[in-house]
């Protein structure tokens, strides 16, 4: 071998030991980080996350698809409240509302098609007008009696959804409504906390992206089915606002809520979420006390978004929770429990907003 090859394969041999050597480094830097990250107090790691259970049972939709409940709480309670989950989450999602609340009222639990333990539907019945229709199907199904809504993201979504298609319902059957860390539309033009240009970018690729790896979803699901530090990083950035003290142990149960949900079923359900708009819908809840809450870190629903809806309802109470992000009900339970107390008490005493007896008088 002659001198310059030798020198030249002398040179390519130092850059990939230096490039392995940092990869190296990057990686075991990683694994400190996670490791130092787990080896804090956890006050969680005891908290039976996804174990609870109330009494299973299922509601066909008019559309021919199974959807799994479970009915939890004082059976007769005179108010029951409906939880509606978010996107690639399920009913256990409402793990410490579940917890709370289950002594003085009566629980509805659901899981929204193709999430949890609902199965798989056609794509062309993933829109949020359909889950709109199956909300008032499972109401329909399992409530007896006045209730309130409670949505997260996706679910706020379904609950306006309802509004939309469903208007007589409110004021007669539901009596109040709590949106959390949800959006009327323009999801499309979110930040992501990223700089405009790189934000644009990103959502000109997204579904592009999506749909792409949606066709080999199953050998995208093996690749998820492992848990991993990248996943736990980013969740712990994106959904949760004070990372620094937010339990490892939550982190990961909302970790494996996500990864238990096939890809196929993200990608179907993407569009309806970008094309998602409601905000003529909220006109419907002027009637009834209505609370939004949002954290002040949450780049998915950015709280822009829930401020707008305050705006929009002038009578309904907003809550935003400091440090905290997208899943505020799992990172901030006890914020979320008191507002939701506080909106019971409101539908208990029969309260009307001022505005709105001004209204009817006239």
């Amino acid at each position: 071998m002659s001198s310059t090859r030798r020198r030249r394969v002398g040179i390519a041999g130092a850059v990939v030991g230096v490039a392995s050597a940092g990869l190296a480094a990057g990686a075991l830097a990683k694994r400190y980080a996670i490791g130092r990250i787990r080896l804090r107090p956890d006050l969680e790691a005891s908290e039976p996350l996804g174990e609870l259970r109330g009494s299973p049972t299922t509601v066909t939709t008019s559309d021919g698809v199974p959807l799994y409940a479970e009915v939890d709480g004082e059976e007769d309670a005179p108010l029951t409240v409906v939880f509606c989950h978010g996107y690639t989450l399920n009913l256990d999602s409402w793990h410490y509302q579940r917890r709370d609340l289950g002594g003085t009222h009566r629980l509805v639990l659901w899981d929204q098609r193709s999430h949890g333990r609902s199965p798989r539907i056609p794509m062309k019945d993933c829109s949020i007008d359909r889950l709109g229709d199956d909300l008032a199907e499972v109401i329909e199904a399992l409530v007896p009696g006045p209730c309130v809504l409670v949505g997260h993201s996706m679910g706020g979504m379904t609950i306006m959804a309802l509004a939309d298609r469903h208007p007589g319902l409110f004021g007669d059957r539901i009596k109040g409504v709590a949106l959390i860390s949800t959006s009327t539309g323009k999801l499309g033009e979110i930040s992501l906390g990223l700089p405009a240009l790189l934000s644009k970018a990103v959502h000109k690729v997204t579904p592009g992206t999506v749909s792409l790896l949606s066709r080999g979803g199953s050998l995208v699901d093996k690749s998820r089915q492992v848990g991993n530090d990248v996943a736990f990083l980013a969740l712990r950035h994106l959904g949760f606002g004070d990372s620094k003290n937010v339990s490892p142990t939550v982190v990961d149960f909302a970790e494996s809520m996500i990864r238990s949900t096939p890809f196929e079923v993200i990608a179907e359900f993407y569009p309806a979420l970008m094309s998602h708009d409601k905000l003529s819908a909220l006109r419907v809840l002027d009637g009834v006390p209505t609370s939004i809450m949002v954290g002040d870190k949450d780049w998915l629903t950015p709280v822009e978004h829930s401020r707008a809806m305050a705006a929009a309802l002038p009578s309904a109470r907003f809550t935003e929770v400091p440090e905290s992000s997208h899943l505020v009900q799992l990172e901030r339970p006890t914020v979320v429990n008191d507002a939701l107390r506080d909106l019971l008490k409101r539908v208990d005493a029969g309260e009307i907003d001022a505005a709105d007896a001004d209204d009817a008088d006239r």
